[in-house]
């Protein structure tokens, strides 16, 4: 017999109004579900419905209203905070203890790389080394020779075509040592090692271990992947016809499914220029302050303040709906409600604004706040009876 009325009317009905109003409903275990009319628009109570009923009354009130746009998107980190570490020059995984979720310091040895490769290039670095000093005092010998005429000038140049060529060698030697965090300051025939070590890139997170011990790993594999959290942002995706009322510095209001009372405060610092093929565009807002629960990839939802105006307001429990259509109860006497329709042009903070023509209708007026919809339903049930 109810299943035309809202689901929020329902709720209200079997909770409240089955103690309050002792009725006798109709039933038909084959009647059809048609829609219905509220055909009067006054409602009486008597003193113990009344006092039942619990009535509450309020005026519209002049209050700031907001108009919040409510989107969602999730967190991401910058580019310069994601980390794939690799081995430039390839190898056999010595040792690791990394495993994903583990923290680690920037600097940090994070694993150790094997490969005879490793000797191969410290043994030329030294020979090129010694072949340097070797060129060089040929150089300044035959240098001294071609001054004083002792030494023709194409041996000269010989001699200095050779400096070059071992000054050469040996620079990009040391810089291939440098890319396998081997100091070639550092290296003697002594302390020659099979052996090289990764270090951290970063503070942050392993995200990612794509190897095991004793894996040959080549220099275009990535060994690991990291991630540095501390500079999360929020990426949200917002509808082109939304855009043009954003600006950078504006605020907004983050929070999770899991806990949405939890609220995060942001700031809009890029909007994209680019539109997807979704009709959306990429809003990056960054946190006021850094939360270590909030992870990249997390969902989150937003809400954007874009209007804020003075209106006539009142709370939202004053206005029910039905048949989808807005009513308000208006007080006529102590016993008496006046069902009015009105339309409501702004919802937010538990307020309701009204709009203009309505209000004026309605200014000076009692409005019903509680027990709005115990009237609807005492309506609702006089007129099914009749």
């Amino acid at each position: 017999m109810y299943s035309i009325i809202k689901k929020n009317i329902s709720y209200f009905c079997a909770i409240s109004f089955a103690s309050v109003f002792l009725f006798s409903c109709k039933s038909s275990s084959t009647q059809e579900t048609t829609k219905t009319e509220i055909n009067d628009s006054i409602v009486t109570l008597t003193d113990a419905q009344l006092k039942n009923a619990g009535i509450e009354t309020i005026s519209l009130q002049q209050k700031n209203i907001s108009t919040a746009l409510k989107i969602n998107g999730l967190i991401e980190v910058p580019p310069q905070n994601l980390v794939s570490i690799s081995c430039p020059m390839g190898g056999y995984l010595k040792d690791t203890k990394l495993l994903p979720g583990m923290h680690i310091s920037k600097g940090e040895i994070i694993a150790t790389i094997e490969d005879q490769q490793f000797i191969q290039l410290q043994q030329d670095y030294l020979l090129a080394k010694s072949k340097l000093h070797y060129a060089e005092t040929e150089y300044n010998r035959q240098k001294e020779l071609n001054e004083t005429q002792s030494s023709s000038n194409k041996v000269m140049q010989q001699a200095e075509t050779e400096f070059k060529n071992a000054t050469i060698l040996l620079a990009s030697l040391s810089e291939k040592l440098k890319l396998i965090n081997i100091n070639p300051t550092k290296i003697t025939p002594a302390n020659i090692s099979k052996s090289i070590f990764l270090y951290a890139p970063i503070d942050g997170f392993i995200t990612k271990v794509n190897v095991n011990i004793g894996k040959y790993v080549s220099p275009t594999e990535i060994l690991f992947d990291a991630v540095n959290p501390s500079d999360i942002h929020l990426n949200l995706k917002v509808f082109e016809k939304d855009v043009a009322t954003l600006a950078i510095g504006k605020k907004v209001i983050a929070y999770t499914n899991a806990n949405p009372t939890k609220k995060y405060e942001c700031e809009i610092v890029l909007i994209s220029k680019d539109v997807s093929k979704e009709g959306t565009v990429d809003v990056h807002c960054h946190f006021e302050s850094y939360d270590k629960t909030l992870l990249p990839g997390m969902y989150m939802n937003a809400e954007i303040e874009i209007t804020n105006t003075v209106g006539n307001t009142l709370p939202d429990e004053s206005v029910v709906s039905y048949e989808g259509n807005n009513y308000v109860f208006v007080v006529k006497d102590k016993y008496t409600y006046t069902l009015k329709k009105v339309s409501v042009l702004n919802t937010n903070n538990n307020l309701v604004q009204i709009n203009n023509e309505d209000a004026n209708s309605l200014s000076g007026k009692l409005i019903v706040t509680k027990g709005a919809y115990t009237l609807l339903m005492k309506m609702k049930m006089v007129n099914d009876d009749e």
